[in-house]
């Protein structure tokens, strides 16, 4: 069982992630460019995910790798809700709610069977704008889904900073 204090410095890296994770613009290229790069890292790594791009409740982008099934795709939809309903990613919102022993239907009053505060779900958000959208793992333990999306999302932006 992780700590409280534990809990407490993860959900500052995840702060500080969010902060940091911000796009100047994002339009339906930049969800092709970014898919392409999830489908390509998670093929890499032999993990079987969907991923799901979607940029004012427009889906963009929507791809299931082989070992994934609907039910991944419900995942999906249920953690988007989350990043919509409260601006951050759904493990921040996950976690924020074990730190305080609560589920999202006592803290929030809102369905757990329409919401999950699970991870995979992270925000797009533009800087000078905020969040528009949502990039969304599926598949794997939720600590791995938030930290592969982290990771293809610092990297797309990364080649971006530099060109």
């Amino acid at each position: 069982m992780t700590s409280n204090a534990e809990m407490l410095a993860l959900l500052q890296e995840i702060q500080e992630q969010e902060a940091t994770l911000v796009f100047t613009h994002f339009t339906n290229d930049d969800a092709l460019a970014l898919g392409l790069r999830f489908i390509e890292g998670a093929r890499a790594e032999g993990k079987a995910i969907t991923i799901d791009i979607t940029r004012h409740g427009h889906q963009l982008f929507h791809y299931a790798l082989e070992g994934t099934s609907p039910d991944n795709d419900l995942w999906i939809q249920r953690k988007n809700r989350v990043v919509q309903h409260f601006g951050h990613s759904s493990y921040y919102v996950g976690t924020e709610l074990r730190s305080k022993g609560k589920t999202i239907e006592e803290a929030s009053l809102l369905d757990g069977t329409i919401y999950a505060a699970h991870g995979g779900a992270f925000p797009i958000r533009i800087a000078g704008v905020g969040v528009v959208g949502t990039i969304t793992v599926s598949g794997l333990p939720q600590a791995e889904d938030h930290a592969l999306a982290v990771r293809i999302i610092g990297a797309y932006l990364a080649e971006l900073a530099a060109q």
